[in-house]
């Protein structure tokens, strides 16, 4: 994709998200800062923190869990280097715990692939399965999205035991709800 290309879909990603019923009521919204060839979320960031949305955004920690700090603007983040990971563009300000999480509306998720079941994939590291572990313990229930590529919804992902059902992705094109994940 050219660098046209990566713009116009992360502005269209961001209208099809701004377009959700849970993203219009949320109060939080845990989020992340695409890297590599991840869709872009800034603009949706940037447009959630215009409605008066308290956006969240993750902080990797050591033994790959995340912290969660607040998105004031693409001032409050900073590139950090994980050691041999990819660098991850994470908030700059006070850290607010692991547990911040757990009073999102809606939770973000970055994935490598969806699957019709609403089954995600992720890129390995169990970041995100510890977060969706620690809602169901808390019993918190925010809808769970995923933003992806078109070409990233695919037929069947590979599943384990402790991977959980999302209720919708979002792609530059449209939105898709699974029943199984609600």
């Amino acid at each position: 994709m050219t660098a046209d290309d990566v713009r116009e879909a992360a502005a269209a990603l961001a209208d099809r998200a701004l377009e959700l019923p849970e993203l219009a009521r949320a109060r939080t919204v845990a989020a992340y800062v695409s890297v590599g060839s991840e869709p872009g979320t800034l603009t949706l960031l940037d447009a959630l923190r215009e409605r008066g949305v308290r956006v969240l955004l993750p902080a990797l920690l050591p033994d790959n869990d995340l912290d969660w700090g607040a998105y004031t603007g693409e001032g409050s983040v900073a590139r950090v280097q994980h050691g041999g990971k990819m660098a991850l563009f994470e908030p700059s300000g006070e850290r607010l715990g692991p547990d911040a999480v757990t009073g999102a509306d809606v939770v973000l998720l970055p994935g490598l692939a969806v699957d019709g079941r609403g089954m995600r994939l992720g890129r390995g590291g169990g970041s995100y399965d510890r977060v969706l572990a620690r809602l169901e313990r808390a019993g918190a229930r925010p809808a769970l999205v995923v933003l992806l590529y078109d070409s990233e919804v695919v037929a069947h992902v590979p599943e384990e035991e402790h991977d959980r059902l999302v209720h919708a992705v979002v792609t530059p094109s449209g939105v898709r709800r699974f029943h199984s994940g609600a």
